[in-house]
């Protein structure tokens, strides 16, 4: 977040929130985890409707974040930090996400695979703030990060819908 911040980059803010936010989402089932709880008892429930409503969180403050940079005129700069945070974080998420996904299938711990869904939700935000961050490198293309930014949008926007209904439906 304190690339973006420095170069302007909504996008790469975005990216930092979305990592903070999976961060907290891997806390939590963490600690579900570490009391071997069932997901569908009622701890399961809760911890998968957390983690969903965090990944939901992300959606109005990158939409109102996008609106607000784009009608005060923000020209977001290139960050050479950002894009090399950018390729670790590409390289890393798909093992994150397929290995969330493998034992929260085999465990059956729906907590598990929604964090796993934010993992997949990482790794596409990685690929699209990548490909929007070396166009304003090597173009100047200042507004390659709006539209990263809306690409990453809609991922997020997704990507919570679809953790919101499968913790909901799969729970009850």
């Amino acid at each position: 977040m304190g690339a973006g911040l420095v170069a302007g980059s909504l996008a790469l803010m975005t990216f930092g929130g979305d990592s903070l936010i999976e961060t907290i989402s891997s806390l939590f089932v963490a600690r579900h985890l570490k009391a071997d709880v069932d997901g569908f008892q009622p701890q399961g429930r809760r911890t998968a409707q957390f983690t969903s409503v965090l990944l939901l969180s992300l959606v109005p403050v990158v939409g109102i974040g996008a609106a607000y940079s784009f009608f005060t005129g923000l020209r977001p700069g290139y960050s050479p930090l950002g894009i090399g945070i950018t390729i670790i974080a590409a390289v890393i998420m798909p093992f994150l996400w397929l290995s969330k996904k493998k034992i929260g299938a085999e465990t059956r711990c729906i907590p598990l695979q929604i964090d796993g869904l934010e993992s997949a939700t990482c790794f596409m935000i990685s690929l699209t703030l990548l490909g929007g961050l070396l166009v304003e490198f090597f173009y100047g293309f200042w507004w390659a990060d709006y539209l990263a930014t809306g690409v990453i949008l809609a991922f997020v926007v997704r990507e919570a819908l679809e953790s919101y209904h499968r913790a909901n439906a799969d729970l009850n």
